[in-house]
């Protein structure tokens, strides 16, 4: 994989190797992906902390296939009552 870094990027870069703080560009790309992967985990942790939390709340819902069929069976059943009550009432 090729990275294209912007000038500032670049110097950025440069500016840590030349303190020893850094060896390699490629050392803060990765320094860069790893801080990101750190992120996204949190962050999912945190969603997933919130999720629980509406749950234990009673606010959430689990959904499992039998829940998923119910509210399709339920949408299917409001959307056909619509549908009828749009019908132009036959003569």
């Amino acid at each position: 994989m090729e990275v294209q870094l912007t000038a500032d990027q670049k110097a950025f870069a440069r500016q840590a190797i030349s303190t020893g703080r850094l060896r390699r560009e490629e050392e803060a790309v990765q320094e860069a992906l790893d801080l990101w992967e750190a992120r996204e985990r949190a962050r999912a942790e945190i969603l997933a902390a919130v999720d629980m939390a509406e749950l234990k709340r009673g606010e959430g819902r689990i959904i499992t296939q039998q829940s998923m069929r119910d509210l399709a069976s339920d949408v299917k059943q409001k959307g056909r009552a619509r549908l009828a009550a749009e019908q132009p009432a036959a003569s």
